[in-house]
């Protein structure tokens, strides 16, 4: 049974439903002159096929948008990227900064969008971005010589990722008396007006101390939508580790458990080596990885989940 009302909402099938419409009403209309006038019936019967031909075409349509709606609630085509300095000091911070510059050469390459939302977070938006990147969330850790070790001493610092898929359709509602909100001015390179309005948007969660801030939009209203879907996302995925958690024992993946405090992968500078300890493989090329070229590490994690699935 098929829904008109409901698919003339959805403003991907909203034309479509209002074409099914017009063709149940010239169905009506036809058979209503099939028999009402004899002579009109062989006539109308030909044209109640070609209806037939129509309707059948518009419902696969409906299907084949709606599995597509299926697949992108599942595998957003939007999330929020966040780095986190770990251990090792200045070097950890460098490091971070590091990573998320990977990630932003890596959108590139695959054509998708970027910006910064603040400081060691970025929003890309591109097709099959959460379904390639999602693997990514965990501890990453460096081991190499910084630029102001004088005696040649290995140092190993580390960085945490978290991946947010931003969805459409969210199962955790917020409680707005659980929000605090602060203004402030956005910093950046700009004209005089620069940082003369409060536009940067802070808003913190009260009952799990979870604080999000957007600096990326111009307007206050744009990064305080921002930061609420962000906060969202952040929420949901709490959630969703929960329960995770619960049917742990039953996890088809061997990829991880999606968890920022996993360590995931190490790169190791001397010996040219980035190795992945949940699919125990090594990557040389280092130097091009770094600046974005991480296809095989993604096509790895992929093909661990195919053949784990």
């Amino acid at each position: 049974m098929i829904d008109l009302e409901a698919l003339k909402k959805n403003h991907k099938t909203q034309f479509l439903a209002e074409q099914y419409e017009g063709l149940l009403r010239q169905e009506v209309e036809t058979n209503a002159l099939a028999e009402s006038d004899e002579s009109m019936k062989e006539m109308a019967q030909e044209e109640l096929r070609v209806i037939a031909v129509q309707k059948k075409a518009l419902e696969n349509q409906f299907v084949s948008i709606e599995a597509s709606e299926k697949e992108e609630e599942e595998f957003p085509n939007e999330i929020i990227l966040e780095a986190r300095a770990g251990a090792g000091g200045d070097e950890a911070f460098l490091f971070a900064h590091q990573l998320v510059d990977m990630y932003c050469r890596f959108a590139e390459l695959k054509g998708w969008q970027w910006k910064m939302t603040d400081d060691l977070s970025i929003e890309i938006k591109g097709k099959d971005v959460y379904r390639l990147l999602r693997f990514e969330t965990g501890v990453h850790r460096v081991q190499r010589v910084p630029a102001t070790e004088k005696n040649g001493r290995i140092h190993t610092s580390t960085a945490s990722i978290a991946i947010l898929p931003i969805k459409k359709k969210v199962k955790f509602v917020i409680n707005p008396v659980d929000l605090d909100m602060e203004y402030s001015r956005s910093g950046g390179a700009g004209g005089q007006n620069v940082n003369k309005v409060e536009t940067a948007v802070r808003l913190i969660h009260k009952p799990t101390g979870i604080d999000v801030r957007s600096t990326s939009e111009r307007s206050q209203l744009g990064n305080r939508e921002k930061a609420f879907a962000i906060l969202t996302a952040k929420l949901q995925q709490m959630e969703e580790e929960k329960e995770a958690a619960q049917y742990a024992g039953n996890r088809k993946s061997q990829i991880g458990t999606a968890d920022r405090s996993e360590k995931i992968r190490t790169y190791n500078f001397p010996q040219d080596r980035v190795t992945d300890h949940r699919i125990k493989q090594n990557f040389s090329n280092i130097e091009g990885i770094m600046i974005g070229k991480i296809d095989k590490l993604i096509e790895a994690l992929q093909n661990e989940e195919l053949e784990n699935y």
